[in-house]
């Protein structure tokens, strides 16, 4: 219970808090679906969803699209390229720079992942009626534009 000498006692109730620990519990049963249905860990799984839905991207991208920094993200591409799941091209607008695309065997395995991924999403609104769906994800469409705002950013 929050009192005057425990303020943080009520950290379990913020925003914050429970879409952290939300986040953490969905990627928990997330990184078990993505291995089984793709054999792909999560962080690579995330980067294929990225690259088959924005490609091509270059590495920066792509850490920005799976939300992940650039150093996981360029890890998780060497991995997808090394299975021969994407290719890796010079940037027509950044002569030092690379873009990232699917391979014909990597648009397969992103077809798969895509299944999981709405099953995933399904499953984690599976609690809430289509009208509580429907305020739900004008809201966090809201809440995504606003966190984007404050940090000056665009989408």
């Amino acid at each position: 219970m929050a009192t005057r000498s425990n303020p943080g006692a009520n950290l379990g109730r913020t925003v914050t808090h429970r879409l952290h620990v939300l986040q953490k519990l969905t990627d928990r049963v997330s990184q078990q679906a993505y291995l089984e249905k793709t054999g792909m860990p999560l962080g690579e799984g995330r980067c294929l969803a990225a690259v088959g839905a924005f490609s091509p991207l270059s590495v920066g991208d792509l850490a920005a699209h799976a939300n992940l920094d650039k150093g996981q993200a360029s890890r998780a591409a060497q991995a997808l390229l090394d299975q021969g799941l994407v290719s890796k091209e010079a940037s027509a607008i950044d002569g030092r720079g690379v873009v990232l695309s699917l391979t014909p065997e990597g648009v397969q395995v992103w077809r798969r992942l895509m299944k999981v991924i709405r099953d995933r999403n399904d499953e984690i609104v599976a609690c809430l009626t289509p009208d509580e769906r429907e305020v739900l994800d004008a809201l966090l469409d809201r809440l995504v534009e606003h966190a984007r705002a404050a940090l000056g950013e665009s989408q």
